[in-house]
C-alpha cells in the first residue's frame, strides 16, 4: 500500500513538473531598452509572434531577469534609430526564448519588422549585408547611419535598400542603379546642388537659406556634412545594379 502511494505521489509530482516546464516555455521575458519599447515596434511585432507560436511575451527593462534580450549583444536582426539591434538568448533551456530568436531572424519575423510603419515611414529595416568594397574606394562615414539617413530623406523618391522596392517613385533611379555609374561618388557627394535637389535640400554651413520669394516646394531636407559622408559610406557598400552593357551607336 505504501509503495503504491509513493508511486502515485511521484507520478503526480512528475506530471506537475512537466506542466510547469511547458508553461515556462509558453511565456518568456524579453529585455528591451525603453527607446525601442517606446518606438511602437514591440506592440506591432509581438502579437504576431504570439499568434503564430502561442508563446506570450512580457517586456522587461535591461538589468531585470529575462530569457531573451534585444540590444547590442548577440546576432544582428534589424537596424533603426541609428543603430543595429541584436538578439541574445539568455536562457538557452527555455524553448520559448529559442523560438522567439529563430522567429525574429526568419522571414516571418523580418516581415513583421519591415511591415511596421509610422506615418507612412518604415523606421526599421534588415541589417546591411557586408559587401566587398573596391580598394581605394574607402569612405570613413558611418555606414549604418548613412542607410538610415538615406531611407528617411532620399526614400521619398528613391529605393535606397533591398526590401524597399515598393517605396519611392518608379521613374526615379534606385540607389543600386546610381551606384553602377562610374562617377556615382561625385553624384552623391554634390547631389544637393544638382537638379531637382537644390530646390529643397540644405546642408548646414554649406548652402544658403532659401530665398523668401522662392521657398522649398516640399518639406525641406536638412543635412550635415557628416550625413553626406555617411550616405557615401553606405552607397559604397551596396552592390551596383546590373544594367547591362552600354548601347552601341548605330
Amino acid at each position: 500500500m505504501l509503495k503504491r502511494t509513493l508511486t502515485a505521489a511521484f507520478l503526480l509530482f512528475a506530471s506537475d513538473a512537466g506542466l510547469a516546464s511547458a508553461d515556462d516555455d509558453r511565456q518568456i521575458r524579453l529585455s528591451v531598452p525603453a527607446v525601442l519599447s517606446e518606438s511602437g515596434l514591440m506592440k506591432y511585432m509581438l502579437p504576431r509572434f504570439t499568434l503564430k507560436t502561442q508563446v506570450r511575451v512580457e517586456l522587461v527593462s535591461p538589468g531585470e531577469p529575462a530569457d531573451v534580450a534585444l540590444g547590442d549583444a548577440g546576432t544582428p536582426v534589424f537596424v533603426g534609430m541609428c543603430q543595429t539591434w541584436s538578439i541574445e538568448v539568455l536562457a538557452p533551456g527555455n524553448k520559448g526564448a529559442s523560438r522567439f530568436a529563430s522567429w525574429i531572424a526568419d522571414t516571418t519575423g523580418q516581415s513583421a519588422i519591415t511591415g511596421f510603419k509610422v506615418d507612412g515611414n518604415q523606421p526599421f529595416a534588415l541589417p546591411v549585408e557586408e559587401e566587398e568594397i573596391d580598394a581605394g574606394q574607402f569612405y570613413d562615414g558611418d555606414r549604418l547611419r548613412g542607410r538610415q539617413v538615406s531611407r528617411t530623406h532620399c526614400g521619398r523618391c528613391h529605393v535606397t535598400a533591398r526590401g524597399d522596392e515598393s517605396l519611392g517613385i518608379g521613374s526615379t533611379p534606385s540607389f543600386f542603379a546610381l551606384r553602377s555609374f562610374e562617377d556615382w561618388d561625385v553624384r552623391f557627394a554634390i547631389f544637393y546642388v544638382l537638379k531637382p535637389h537644390g530646390a529643397f535640400t540644405q546642408v548646414e554651413d554649406v548652402t544658403e537659406p532659401f530665398p523668401e520669394e522662392r521657398p522649398s516646394p516640399i518639406a525641406p531636407i536638412e543635412l550635415t556634412l557628416d550625413d553626406i559622408d555617411a550616405i557615401l559610406a553606405y552607397v559604397a557598400s551596396i552592390e551596383p545594379a546590373a544594367l547591362g552593357a552600354p548601347l552601341a551607336g548605330q
